[in-house]
């Protein structure tokens, strides 16, 4: 995972804040010899930044990097888990807690059918009285 910074807004900072270089107050941007180290300052991540080309790109220090996969692989195994639950036709076979049974569902499709069909012939009442039609 990769931050951009443009060249000049990293100018701008450096005028800005001297040799630790902040954004907004939350992150701190110290110079080293091939770049920058930027921490955030409310979680504590570290960040390498180096310029390339015209821009200021940040890499994920080797810790947030393993938490990141960390957290990668456990939406991973979310992920397989739902698929696991999917019928070979591509249905879902999650537990239907809290839903109508089909003919409850038929019943109440028959309900909205009947109130937008009521609902359009007063639609159409009102545009014949007012001679839209």
């Amino acid at each position: 995972m990769k931050a951009v910074i443009s060249a000049s807004g990293l100018a701008l900072l450096t005028m800005t804040a001297g040799p630790a270089l902040a954004d907004a107050g939350r992150y701190v941007m110290e110079p080293t010899e091939n770049g920058f180290v930027r921490m955030d300052t409310e979680t504590g991540e570290m960040s390498v930044c180096a310029l390339e080309g015209e821009e200021v790109v940040c890499r994920l220090g080797a810790d947030e990097r393993s938490a990141f996969l960390d957290a990668l692989d456990a939406l991973e195994s979310r992920v397989a888990v739902l698929e696991r639950r999917l019928n070979a036709d591509g249905s879902a076979a999650i537990a239907r807690e809290g839903l109508p049974d089909p003919e409850e569902f038929q019943r109440g499709l028959g309900y909205m059918e009947e109130f937008m069909r009521r609902f359009m012939g007063i639609v159409e009442e009102f545009e014949e009285r007012d001679g839209r039609t």
